[in-house]
Protein backbone atom coordinates (compact mmCIF):
# COMPACT_ATOMS: atom_id res chain seq x y z
CA UNK A 1 0.00 0.00 0.00
CA UNK A 2 0.61 3.44 -0.52
CA UNK A 3 -0.63 6.38 1.16
CA UNK A 4 -1.50 9.56 -0.05
CA UNK A 5 -2.06 12.54 2.41
CA UNK A 6 -4.65 14.62 0.86
CA UNK A 7 -3.61 18.55 1.81
CA UNK A 8 -6.88 19.72 -0.98
CA UNK A 9 -5.20 19.02 -4.25
CA UNK A 10 -7.71 19.17 -6.99
CA UNK A 11 -5.80 16.07 -8.58
CA UNK A 12 -5.35 14.23 -5.06
CA UNK A 13 -7.59 11.59 -6.21
CA UNK A 14 -5.85 11.43 -9.79
CA UNK A 15 -2.52 10.06 -7.75
CA UNK A 16 -4.46 7.43 -6.56
CA UNK A 17 -6.59 6.44 -9.93
CA UNK A 18 -2.29 6.17 -11.37
CA UNK A 19 -1.05 4.24 -8.72
CA UNK A 20 -4.63 2.09 -8.39
CA UNK A 21 -5.40 1.14 -12.37
CA UNK A 22 -1.61 -0.27 -11.95
CA UNK A 23 -2.80 -2.73 -9.08
CA UNK A 24 -0.66 -0.64 -6.37
CA UNK A 25 -3.22 -0.26 -3.45
CA UNK A 26 -3.80 2.97 -2.06
CA UNK A 27 -5.41 4.62 0.45
CA UNK A 28 -6.32 8.31 0.87
CA UNK A 29 -6.05 10.27 4.39
CA UNK A 30 -6.27 13.40 6.16
CA UNK A 31 -2.55 14.99 7.31
CA UNK A 32 -4.15 14.97 10.89
CA UNK A 33 -4.39 11.51 10.62
CA UNK A 34 -1.13 10.23 9.40
CA UNK A 35 1.06 8.67 12.12
CA UNK A 36 -2.20 6.56 13.08
CA UNK A 37 -2.57 5.17 9.57
CA UNK A 38 1.04 4.15 9.53
CA UNK A 39 0.63 1.81 12.47
CA UNK A 40 -2.33 0.32 11.28
CA UNK A 41 -1.55 0.34 7.62
CA UNK A 42 1.92 0.03 7.51
CA UNK A 43 2.30 1.19 3.93
CA UNK A 44 5.49 1.05 1.50
CA UNK A 45 5.71 4.72 0.80
CA UNK A 46 4.12 8.09 1.33
CA UNK A 47 2.94 10.95 -1.16
CA UNK A 48 1.97 14.20 -0.04
CA UNK A 49 -0.50 15.85 -2.41
CA UNK A 50 -0.56 19.02 -3.67
CA UNK A 51 -3.13 21.86 -2.29
CA UNK A 52 -4.26 25.26 -2.52
CA UNK A 53 -2.67 26.34 0.64
CA UNK A 54 0.48 28.20 1.27
CA UNK A 55 2.58 26.92 4.07
CA UNK A 56 2.75 30.44 5.25
CA UNK A 57 -1.10 30.89 5.35
CA UNK A 58 -3.08 30.84 8.96
CA UNK A 59 -4.15 27.36 9.07
CA UNK A 60 -2.86 25.99 6.69
CA UNK A 61 -2.81 21.77 6.76
CA UNK A 62 0.41 20.58 8.18
CA UNK A 63 1.77 17.28 9.72
CA UNK A 64 4.12 15.72 11.91
CA UNK A 65 7.47 15.81 11.26
CA UNK A 66 8.57 12.69 12.69
CA UNK A 67 7.34 10.52 9.56
CA UNK A 68 10.44 12.35 7.84
CA UNK A 69 12.46 10.26 10.38
CA UNK A 70 10.32 7.06 10.08
CA UNK A 71 11.98 4.95 7.25
CA UNK A 72 9.12 5.41 4.74
CA UNK A 73 9.88 6.57 1.46
CA UNK A 74 7.96 9.83 1.09
CA UNK A 75 7.05 11.70 -3.08
CA UNK A 76 6.12 15.30 -1.99
CA UNK A 77 4.11 17.08 -4.94
CA UNK A 78 3.29 20.67 -5.35
CA UNK A 79 2.72 21.71 -2.16
CA UNK A 80 3.18 18.41 -0.61
CA UNK A 81 6.98 19.32 -1.70
CA UNK A 82 7.13 22.66 -0.59
CA UNK A 83 5.91 21.25 2.78
CA UNK A 84 8.37 19.08 3.08
CA UNK A 85 10.68 21.53 2.60
CA UNK A 86 9.32 24.19 5.07
CA UNK A 87 9.42 21.11 7.99
CA UNK A 88 12.78 20.39 7.19
CA UNK A 89 14.48 23.85 6.80
CA UNK A 90 14.48 24.69 3.54
CA UNK A 91 13.29 28.22 2.54
CA UNK A 92 9.53 28.38 0.88
CA UNK A 93 8.74 32.00 -0.97
CA UNK A 94 5.53 33.39 -1.66
CA UNK A 95 4.18 34.67 -5.22
CA UNK A 96 6.71 32.69 -7.62
CA UNK A 97 3.92 31.47 -9.79
CA UNK A 98 3.41 29.06 -12.35
CA UNK A 99 0.30 27.88 -14.45
CA UNK A 100 0.32 25.19 -17.17
CA UNK A 101 3.16 23.62 -19.23
CA UNK A 102 6.68 23.86 -18.47
CA UNK A 103 10.00 22.32 -19.91
CA UNK A 104 11.59 19.98 -17.10
CA UNK A 105 15.66 19.95 -17.17
CA UNK A 106 17.16 16.51 -15.86
CA UNK A 107 19.94 17.68 -13.58
CA UNK A 108 21.01 14.36 -12.18
CA UNK A 109 19.80 11.24 -13.49
CA UNK A 110 18.50 9.24 -10.82
CA UNK A 111 15.67 6.59 -9.53
CA UNK A 112 12.41 9.27 -9.64
CA UNK A 113 13.45 10.30 -13.18
CA UNK A 114 14.52 6.95 -14.37
CA UNK A 115 13.10 6.73 -18.22
CA UNK A 116 12.13 10.62 -18.44
CA UNK A 117 13.39 12.53 -22.07
CA UNK A 118 15.31 15.51 -20.84
CA UNK A 119 13.15 18.86 -21.53
CA UNK A 120 9.90 16.70 -21.51
CA UNK A 121 6.64 18.81 -21.05
CA UNK A 122 5.69 18.69 -17.03
CA UNK A 123 1.87 20.25 -15.42
CA UNK A 124 2.70 22.93 -13.22
CA UNK A 125 0.02 25.06 -11.07
CA UNK A 126 1.67 26.86 -7.98
CA UNK A 127 1.72 30.17 -6.09
CA UNK A 128 5.02 29.48 -3.97
CA UNK A 129 8.40 28.12 -4.98
CA UNK A 130 11.39 26.51 -2.94
CA UNK A 131 14.59 28.39 -3.34
CA UNK A 132 16.40 26.67 -0.59
CA UNK A 133 16.21 23.30 -0.55
CA UNK A 134 17.12 21.39 2.93
CA UNK A 135 20.26 20.07 4.32
CA UNK A 136 21.32 16.89 1.89
CA UNK A 137 18.44 16.87 -0.56
CA UNK A 138 20.08 17.23 -4.02
CA UNK A 139 18.66 18.95 -7.30
CA UNK A 140 17.11 16.16 -9.92
CA UNK A 141 15.38 18.59 -12.00
CA UNK A 142 14.44 21.89 -13.03
CA UNK A 143 12.43 24.62 -15.06
CA UNK A 144 13.10 27.91 -16.57
CA UNK A 145 11.34 29.35 -13.40
CA UNK A 146 12.04 26.99 -10.58
CA UNK A 147 15.54 25.21 -9.73
CA UNK A 148 13.80 23.05 -7.59
CA UNK A 149 11.23 21.29 -9.73
CA UNK A 150 12.82 17.24 -8.72
CA UNK A 151 15.06 17.16 -5.65
CA UNK A 152 15.81 13.89 -3.37
CA UNK A 153 17.56 13.34 -0.10
CA UNK A 154 18.42 9.49 -1.63
CA UNK A 155 19.66 8.33 1.86
CA UNK A 156 16.47 9.12 3.64
CA UNK A 157 14.58 8.53 0.30
CA UNK A 158 12.71 12.14 0.56
CA UNK A 159 11.64 12.77 -3.16
CA UNK A 160 9.79 16.38 -3.72
CA UNK A 161 8.44 17.37 -7.44
CA UNK A 162 7.01 21.16 -8.31
CA UNK A 163 4.82 19.81 -10.80
CA UNK A 164 2.08 17.13 -10.86
CA UNK A 165 3.18 13.58 -12.40
CA UNK A 166 -0.47 13.13 -12.41
CA UNK A 167 -2.28 14.60 -14.71
CA UNK A 168 -2.45 13.52 -18.19
CA UNK A 169 -0.52 16.48 -19.72
CA UNK A 170 2.44 15.44 -17.67
CA UNK A 171 4.42 13.82 -20.63
CA UNK A 172 6.51 10.87 -18.01
CA UNK A 173 4.03 11.20 -15.66
CA UNK A 174 2.83 7.90 -15.30
CA UNK A 175 6.52 7.43 -15.40
CA UNK A 176 7.64 9.38 -12.31
CA UNK A 177 4.75 7.46 -10.17
CA UNK A 178 5.52 3.94 -11.79
CA UNK A 179 9.47 5.08 -10.94
CA UNK A 180 8.46 5.65 -6.91
CA UNK A 181 6.32 2.85 -6.90
CA UNK A 182 8.41 0.33 -8.10
CA UNK A 183 11.85 1.90 -8.07
CA UNK A 184 11.53 3.37 -4.27
CA UNK A 185 9.20 1.72 -2.90
CA UNK A 186 9.54 -2.34 -3.76
CA UNK A 187 6.17 -2.34 -5.93
CA UNK A 188 5.40 -3.88 -8.57
CA UNK A 189 3.02 -2.33 -11.04
CA UNK A 190 0.24 -4.65 -12.87
CA UNK A 191 -2.05 -3.07 -15.02
CA UNK A 192 -6.30 -3.58 -13.42
CA UNK A 193 -9.18 -3.20 -15.70
CA UNK A 194 -12.10 -1.73 -14.50
CA UNK A 195 -14.49 -4.40 -13.39
CA UNK A 196 -18.17 -3.66 -14.60
CA UNK A 197 -19.44 -6.63 -12.81
CA UNK A 198 -18.75 -5.16 -9.80
CA UNK A 199 -20.15 -1.53 -10.42
CA UNK A 200 -23.86 -3.44 -11.19
CA UNK A 201 -23.64 -5.60 -8.18
CA UNK A 202 -23.29 -2.31 -6.01
CA UNK A 203 -26.07 -0.94 -7.49
CA UNK A 204 -28.13 -4.70 -7.43
CA UNK A 205 -26.74 -4.37 -3.49
CA UNK A 206 -27.91 -0.63 -2.63
CA UNK A 207 -31.27 -0.40 -4.71
CA UNK A 208 -32.68 -3.85 -4.04
CA UNK A 209 -36.09 -3.50 -5.85
CA UNK A 210 -36.70 -0.43 -5.64
CA UNK A 211 -37.62 1.93 -8.48
CA UNK A 212 -35.12 4.80 -9.78
CA UNK A 213 -35.02 7.75 -11.80
CA UNK A 214 -32.63 8.42 -13.63
CA UNK A 215 -31.75 12.12 -14.98
CA UNK A 216 -30.80 11.93 -18.60
CA UNK A 217 -29.38 14.62 -21.38
CA UNK A 218 -27.91 12.69 -23.68
CA UNK A 219 -24.30 12.94 -22.92
CA UNK A 220 -22.13 10.51 -22.47
CA UNK A 221 -22.39 10.80 -18.53
CA UNK A 222 -26.07 10.35 -17.72
CA UNK A 223 -26.06 7.26 -20.72
CA UNK A 224 -23.62 5.56 -19.26
CA UNK A 225 -25.37 5.36 -15.91
CA UNK A 226 -28.95 4.53 -17.03
CA UNK A 227 -27.12 1.53 -18.95
CA UNK A 228 -25.58 0.63 -15.59
CA UNK A 229 -28.66 0.94 -13.91
CA UNK A 230 -30.46 -0.66 -16.61
CA UNK A 231 -28.14 -3.70 -16.54
CA UNK A 232 -28.74 -3.81 -12.69
CA UNK A 233 -32.38 -3.44 -12.02
CA UNK A 234 -34.04 -3.79 -15.52
CA UNK A 235 -37.96 -2.39 -15.87
CA UNK A 236 -37.38 -0.64 -12.37
CA UNK A 237 -35.33 1.98 -14.37
CA UNK A 238 -37.22 5.68 -15.29
CA UNK A 239 -35.43 8.05 -17.45
CA UNK A 240 -36.60 11.02 -17.45
CA UNK A 241 -35.00 13.84 -19.37
CA UNK A 242 -35.81 17.28 -18.39
CA UNK A 243 -36.45 20.19 -21.72
CA UNK A 244 -34.99 23.03 -19.86
CA UNK A 245 -34.27 25.08 -23.04
CA UNK A 246 -30.81 25.39 -21.96
CA UNK A 247 -29.19 22.11 -24.01
CA UNK A 248 -27.82 22.37 -27.38
CA UNK A 249 -30.30 22.60 -30.17
CA UNK A 250 -31.81 19.03 -31.22
CA UNK A 251 -31.22 17.74 -27.57
CA UNK A 252 -34.14 16.42 -27.10
CA UNK A 253 -34.42 14.16 -30.23
CA UNK A 254 -30.94 13.07 -29.98
CA UNK A 255 -32.08 11.63 -26.09
CA UNK A 256 -35.68 9.88 -27.55
CA UNK A 257 -33.43 8.50 -29.80
CA UNK A 258 -31.22 6.77 -27.14
CA UNK A 259 -34.03 5.73 -24.72
CA UNK A 260 -37.04 4.93 -26.68
CA UNK A 261 -38.73 4.79 -22.74
CA UNK A 262 -38.62 8.17 -21.73
CA UNK A 263 -39.98 10.96 -20.38
CA UNK A 264 -40.11 14.15 -21.52
CA UNK A 265 -40.56 17.10 -19.09
CA UNK A 266 -40.98 20.48 -21.11
CA UNK A 267 -39.93 23.49 -18.53
CA UNK A 268 -37.86 25.93 -21.14
CA UNK A 269 -40.13 28.71 -19.20
CA UNK A 270 -39.90 27.68 -15.37
CA UNK A 271 -35.78 28.03 -16.17
CA UNK A 272 -35.85 31.45 -17.64
CA UNK A 273 -38.17 32.40 -14.87
CA UNK A 274 -35.66 30.91 -12.45
CA UNK A 275 -32.82 32.69 -13.91
CA UNK A 276 -34.28 36.09 -14.02
CA UNK A 277 -32.19 39.17 -12.60
CA UNK A 278 -29.20 36.60 -11.68
CA UNK A 279 -25.63 37.11 -12.74
CA UNK A 280 -24.14 35.29 -10.31
CA UNK A 281 -22.21 32.07 -11.55
CA UNK A 282 -22.67 30.02 -8.81
CA UNK A 283 -26.33 31.56 -8.14
CA UNK A 284 -27.34 30.40 -11.76
CA UNK A 285 -26.21 27.15 -10.94
CA UNK A 286 -27.54 26.32 -7.82
CA UNK A 287 -30.92 27.97 -9.33
CA UNK A 288 -30.50 25.36 -11.83
CA UNK A 289 -30.00 22.28 -9.54
CA UNK A 290 -32.68 23.07 -7.14
CA UNK A 291 -35.13 23.65 -10.09
CA UNK A 292 -33.93 20.28 -11.51
CA UNK A 293 -34.12 18.68 -8.47
CA UNK A 294 -38.24 20.17 -8.18
CA UNK A 295 -39.17 18.75 -11.10
CA UNK A 296 -37.19 15.31 -10.59
CA UNK A 297 -39.11 15.09 -7.23
CA UNK A 298 -42.52 15.91 -8.95
CA UNK A 299 -41.77 13.18 -11.57
CA UNK A 300 -41.00 10.69 -9.06
CA UNK A 301 -44.45 11.35 -7.14
CA UNK A 302 -45.98 10.39 -10.45
CA UNK A 303 -44.43 6.73 -9.98
CA UNK A 304 -45.34 4.67 -7.43
CA UNK A 305 -42.17 3.08 -5.34
CA UNK A 306 -39.32 5.17 -6.90
CA UNK A 307 -36.79 5.66 -4.25
CA UNK A 308 -33.29 7.24 -6.11
CA UNK A 309 -32.56 9.66 -8.14
CA UNK A 310 -29.86 8.18 -10.50
CA UNK A 311 -27.29 10.82 -11.86
CA UNK A 312 -24.33 10.90 -14.21
CA UNK A 313 -21.69 12.67 -11.45
CA UNK A 314 -18.57 12.05 -12.07
CA UNK A 315 -15.21 12.62 -10.10
CA UNK A 316 -14.38 16.02 -11.77
CA UNK A 317 -17.59 17.50 -10.78
CA UNK A 318 -17.33 16.27 -7.43
CA UNK A 319 -13.48 17.87 -7.01
CA UNK A 320 -14.52 20.82 -8.07
CA UNK A 321 -17.74 21.06 -5.89
CA UNK A 322 -15.12 21.30 -2.69
CA UNK A 323 -15.16 17.07 -2.62
CA UNK A 324 -12.61 17.05 0.29
CA UNK A 325 -11.81 18.46 3.16
CA UNK A 326 -9.07 20.83 2.26
CA UNK A 327 -10.16 21.30 -1.21
CA UNK A 328 -11.11 24.87 -2.60
CA UNK A 329 -14.93 25.17 -4.24
CA UNK A 330 -13.81 26.18 -8.22
CA UNK A 331 -17.56 25.74 -8.93
CA UNK A 332 -20.51 24.43 -7.29
CA UNK A 333 -21.49 21.73 -9.99
CA UNK A 334 -25.50 22.09 -10.38
CA UNK A 335 -25.60 18.09 -9.29
CA UNK A 336 -22.98 18.32 -6.52
CA UNK A 337 -22.60 21.58 -4.99
CA UNK A 338 -26.06 23.02 -6.46
CA UNK A 339 -28.48 20.37 -4.68
CA UNK A 340 -30.51 21.81 -2.15
CA UNK A 341 -29.73 20.23 1.66
CA UNK A 342 -32.96 18.52 1.82
CA UNK A 343 -34.13 16.22 -0.98
CA UNK A 344 -36.82 13.50 -1.13
CA UNK A 345 -35.14 11.31 -2.99
CA UNK A 346 -31.69 9.14 -2.55
CA UNK A 347 -29.07 9.67 -4.47
CA UNK A 348 -27.99 7.25 -6.77
CA UNK A 349 -24.41 8.23 -8.42
CA UNK A 350 -22.03 5.23 -9.88
CA UNK A 351 -19.65 7.23 -11.76
CA UNK A 352 -19.08 9.52 -8.84
CA UNK A 353 -15.56 7.58 -8.18
CA UNK A 354 -14.57 7.69 -11.93
CA UNK A 355 -13.19 10.10 -14.49
CA UNK A 356 -14.51 11.08 -18.15
CA UNK A 357 -12.00 8.49 -19.86
CA UNK A 358 -12.83 5.73 -17.68
CA UNK A 359 -16.38 6.69 -18.25
CA UNK A 360 -16.05 6.24 -21.63
CA UNK A 361 -14.15 3.15 -21.41
CA UNK A 362 -17.34 1.72 -19.24
CA UNK A 363 -19.56 2.84 -21.86
CA UNK A 364 -17.66 0.54 -24.64
CA UNK A 365 -17.92 -2.23 -22.13
CA UNK A 366 -21.11 -1.67 -22.21
CA UNK A 367 -21.39 -1.66 -26.00
CA UNK A 368 -22.99 1.65 -26.26
CA UNK A 369 -22.97 3.62 -29.49
CA UNK A 370 -19.86 5.42 -30.46
CA UNK A 371 -21.41 8.76 -30.56
CA UNK A 372 -22.88 8.66 -27.37
CA UNK A 373 -19.58 7.75 -25.76
CA UNK A 374 -17.54 10.24 -27.62
CA UNK A 375 -20.34 13.14 -27.61
CA UNK A 376 -18.58 16.46 -26.76
CA UNK A 377 -18.75 16.98 -23.18
CA UNK A 378 -21.88 19.40 -22.34
CA UNK A 379 -22.31 20.77 -19.05
CA UNK A 380 -25.17 20.17 -16.76
CA UNK A 381 -26.15 23.83 -16.51
CA UNK A 382 -26.06 24.35 -20.38
CA UNK A 383 -26.07 27.44 -22.37
CA UNK A 384 -26.61 29.54 -18.81
CA UNK A 385 -22.87 29.51 -18.03
CA UNK A 386 -21.81 30.02 -21.29
CA UNK A 387 -23.68 33.01 -21.04
CA UNK A 388 -22.07 35.58 -18.83
CA UNK A 389 -23.97 37.55 -17.24
CA UNK A 390 -28.17 37.44 -16.87
CA UNK A 391 -29.55 34.76 -19.09
CA UNK A 392 -32.32 36.40 -21.01
CA UNK A 393 -34.72 34.95 -23.47
CA UNK A 394 -32.98 36.73 -26.34
CA UNK A 395 -29.64 36.34 -25.20
CA UNK A 396 -30.05 32.87 -25.16
CA UNK A 397 -31.54 32.36 -28.71
CA UNK A 398 -28.12 34.59 -29.44
CA UNK A 399 -25.87 32.36 -27.55
CA UNK A 400 -27.46 29.07 -28.85
CA UNK A 401 -27.15 30.11 -32.35
CA UNK A 402 -23.50 30.97 -32.49
CA UNK A 403 -22.65 27.58 -30.55
CA UNK A 404 -24.52 26.29 -33.58
CA UNK A 405 -22.13 27.62 -35.57
CA UNK A 406 -19.10 26.64 -33.68
CA UNK A 407 -20.19 23.17 -33.76
CA UNK A 408 -20.95 23.31 -37.62
CA UNK A 409 -17.88 24.14 -38.86
CA UNK A 410 -15.96 22.06 -36.13
CA UNK A 411 -17.73 19.14 -37.80
CA UNK A 412 -17.50 20.35 -41.62
CA UNK A 413 -13.29 20.91 -41.03
CA UNK A 414 -13.27 17.42 -39.38
CA UNK A 415 -11.98 18.16 -35.86
CA UNK A 416 -14.93 16.78 -34.05
CA UNK A 417 -13.48 13.75 -33.07
CA UNK A 418 -10.00 15.51 -32.35
CA UNK A 419 -11.19 17.58 -29.79
CA UNK A 420 -12.38 17.47 -26.40
CA UNK A 421 -14.79 20.64 -26.36
CA UNK A 422 -15.41 23.43 -28.11
CA UNK A 423 -18.18 26.07 -28.05
CA UNK A 424 -19.31 30.10 -27.51
CA UNK A 425 -19.13 32.01 -25.30
CA UNK A 426 -21.48 35.43 -24.93
CA UNK A 427 -18.79 37.70 -22.93
CA UNK A 428 -21.09 40.04 -21.58
CA UNK A 429 -18.06 42.77 -23.02
CA UNK A 430 -19.35 45.19 -25.85
CA UNK A 431 -16.90 46.42 -28.89
CA UNK A 432 -17.16 48.62 -31.46
CA UNK A 433 -17.66 47.35 -34.86
CA UNK A 434 -19.36 48.71 -38.06
CA UNK A 435 -21.73 47.31 -39.83
CA UNK A 436 -23.24 48.80 -43.63
CA UNK A 437 -20.85 51.84 -42.44
CA UNK A 438 -22.29 52.10 -39.59
CA UNK A 439 -20.95 52.60 -36.00
CA UNK A 440 -22.38 49.84 -33.38
CA UNK A 441 -21.45 48.81 -30.34
CA UNK A 442 -22.57 45.36 -29.75
CA UNK A 443 -21.40 42.18 -27.69
CA UNK A 444 -18.25 40.07 -28.18
CA UNK A 445 -18.51 36.63 -28.18
CA UNK A 446 -15.32 34.23 -27.64
CA UNK A 447 -14.61 30.64 -28.79
CA UNK A 448 -13.18 27.70 -26.64
CA UNK A 449 -11.85 24.69 -28.23
CA UNK A 450 -9.74 22.15 -25.91
CA UNK A 451 -8.45 19.38 -25.89
CA UNK A 452 -8.10 16.98 -22.75
CA UNK A 453 -8.32 13.22 -21.44
CA UNK A 454 -9.54 13.19 -17.90
CA UNK A 455 -11.19 17.09 -17.73
CA UNK A 456 -8.28 17.77 -14.90
CA UNK A 457 -6.40 19.47 -17.34
CA UNK A 458 -6.64 21.38 -20.89
CA UNK A 459 -4.65 22.22 -23.78
CA UNK A 460 -6.26 25.03 -26.32
CA UNK A 461 -6.88 23.08 -29.90
CA UNK A 462 -4.88 24.91 -32.78
CA UNK A 463 -7.24 25.16 -35.21
CA UNK A 464 -6.08 25.88 -38.45
CA UNK A 465 -6.89 29.67 -39.51
CA UNK A 466 -9.70 29.50 -42.30
CA UNK A 467 -11.40 27.78 -39.95
CA UNK A 468 -11.32 29.86 -37.45
CA UNK A 469 -12.34 32.83 -39.73
CA UNK A 470 -15.17 31.12 -41.35
CA UNK A 471 -16.45 30.48 -37.47
CA UNK A 472 -15.66 34.23 -36.88
CA UNK A 473 -17.37 35.56 -40.37
CA UNK A 474 -20.31 33.24 -39.38
CA UNK A 475 -21.04 34.76 -35.75
CA UNK A 476 -20.41 38.68 -36.55
CA UNK A 477 -22.91 37.87 -39.70
CA UNK A 478 -25.59 35.96 -38.80
CA UNK A 479 -26.24 36.07 -35.13
CA UNK A 480 -27.34 39.69 -34.44
CA UNK A 481 -26.01 41.93 -32.32
CA UNK A 482 -22.36 40.82 -32.13
CA UNK A 483 -19.66 42.93 -33.03
CA UNK A 484 -16.56 40.12 -32.92
CA UNK A 485 -15.43 37.07 -31.93
CA UNK A 486 -12.04 36.44 -29.84
CA UNK A 487 -10.31 33.09 -29.29
CA UNK A 488 -9.40 31.81 -25.55
CA UNK A 489 -5.70 30.18 -25.88
CA UNK A 490 -5.54 29.75 -21.87
CA UNK A 491 -4.64 26.18 -20.48
CA UNK A 492 -6.35 24.66 -17.34
CA UNK A 493 -4.40 25.59 -15.42
CA UNK A 494 -5.05 28.33 -14.56
CA UNK A 495 -7.91 28.54 -16.61
CA UNK A 496 -11.11 26.08 -15.92
CA UNK A 497 -13.02 24.71 -18.85
CA UNK A 498 -16.06 26.53 -18.85
CA UNK A 499 -15.38 30.29 -18.29
CA UNK A 500 -17.86 30.53 -15.50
Amino acid sequence: MIIIIDFGSQTCHLIGRRLREHGVKIKIIQPEDILSQIKTEKPKGIILSGGPASVYSEGAPTIDKKIFSLGFPILGICYGWQLTAHLLGGKVIKGHKEYGPANLSIINENSLLQGVENNSIVWVSHGDSVVTVPQDFMYLGSTEDVRAAAVANLDQKIFGVQFHPEVDHTVFGVEILKNFAQNICGIKFIAQAIDIKDIINKIKQKVGEEKVICAVSGGVDSSVTAALIGKAIGKNLYPIYIESGLMRQGTKEEVRRIFPKLVIVEAQEEFLDTLKGLTDPEEKRKAIGRLYIKLFEKEARKIKGVKFLAQGTIYSDVIESKGTKKADKIKSHHNVGGLPDEMALELLEPLREFYKDEVREIGEKLGLRKDVIYKQVFPGPGQAIRIIGEVTKERLERQQQADSIVMEEIKKAGFLDKVYMSFAVLTNTKSTAVKGDERAHLEVVAVRVIESKDVMTTVWSKLPYDLLQRISSRIVNEVPGISRVVYDITTKPPATMEWE
